[in-house]
């Protein structure tokens, strides 16, 4: 059972949210966006929950949202890769001064994707009794490079206009440290070229004492960002709270809700996962971090990622409210 406390349902949420105007931040010498995860999803959609009554089309939501806050993190580039007509629009429908981060395709984390999502150029090369889902270990090497091809393609709207905070890869969970590690790392630089990448570790091997310094040693090499993430404890892929930036212009910090029940469940549904809504008090919890990292970094983005109902819109107002008064 949700401790209710945390979970009161959208109104209420609603109700304790301050108003956002979708201006970023400045702390210190930092810039600092606060964002959540999507704008879609159909918990958020429904009608009262965060959208005002006539805001129902795609365009008009990404409007409104971008009214309200400075960033946001595509996460459809997960389950589909997006083409330029997509990327173009959410320019046009988007302040100048607005931010993307989009999570990579699940192709590219070491996920499963279902095929009949995937790009026709690369769903005609698939032998005919392909299953329905697949990994990049399916695909033949160029059909795994096309992948990522389209991927980048697909950014360069976005680059080209500034909009592009970072391309987001979390590894899948099973994904652990091992000696093809550093080529893992320098191929993932390579295959994204000069574009800004931030990397999410979904395994607390990543972050054993041994280990984490020589990783963010790799990682600020090659120009990754590495994502501290705020993950429910006392699971097997609870991640330490680590602060550390690789990267001297961009930190990230994605906050998961605490549902430790639903975390490593694998039938749990994706709206129950994230069904959380954090207090003030574990808000606060991350300020003295959050103060910190502005002085290791030109800019701080900050994710809620707790997408249920108005819960990552509500908490994301309730954090700027803290950071605006720190």
């Amino acid at each position: 059972m949700t401790d209710q406390s945390h979970d009161p349902g959208p109104v209420a949420a609603h109700d304790r949210a301050p108003d956002s105007n979708g201006v970023a931040l400045r702390l210190g010498a930092a810039e600092v966006r606060v964002g959540t995860a999507s704008w879609t999803d159909k918990t958020l959609t429904a009608k009262g929950v965060f959208y005002p009554n006539g805001v129902s089309t795609p365009e008009a939501r990404l409007r409104y949202y971008a009214s309200r806050f400075p960033l946001v993190e595509a996460d459809m580039g997960f389950y589909a890769i997006p083409d330029r007509a997509m990327t173009e629009r959410w320019v046009e429908r988007t302040p100048d001064d607005f931010v993307f981060n989009v999570k990579a395709h699940a192709l590219m984390t070491g996920h499963a994707t279902d095929v009949a999502r995937l790009p026709r150029l690369i769903r005609d090369e698939l032998p005919a009794d392909a299953p329905a889902r697949i990994y990049a270990k399916d695909l033949a090497p160029e059909l795994r490079d096309e992948v990522w091809r389209l991927f980048v393609d697909a950014m360069q709207p976005l680059a080209e206009s500034k909009k592009l905070g970072a391309i987001l890869l979390q590894f899948a969970p099973w994904i652990r440290p091992a000696k093809h590690t550093p080529h893992m790392l320098r191929r993932i630089r390579e295959q994204l070229g000069n574009l800004p990448v931030a990397v999410e570790f979904r395994h607390p091997s990543w972050l054993e004492p041994r280990l984490r310094e020589r990783l963010w040693g790799m990682m600020r090499d090659l120009r990754l960002t590495y994502v501290i993430a705020d993950t429910p404890p006392g699971t097997a892929t609870s991640l330490p709270r680590v602060p550390a930036i690789t990267t001297p212009n961009l930190g990230l910090v994605r906050l998961h809700g605490r549902r430790s029940e639903l975390w490593g469940a694998r039938d749990a549904h994706v709206l129950e996962k994230y069904r959380y809504l954090y207090d003030r008090d574990e808000l606060g919890d991350w300020l003295d971090a959050i103060l910190d990292l502005c002085e290791q970094t030109e800019r701080l983005h900050i994710v809620f990622n707790n997408c249920y109902a108005n819960y990552g819109t509500t908490n994301a107002s309730e954090m700027i409210d803290l950071l605006t008064t720190a």
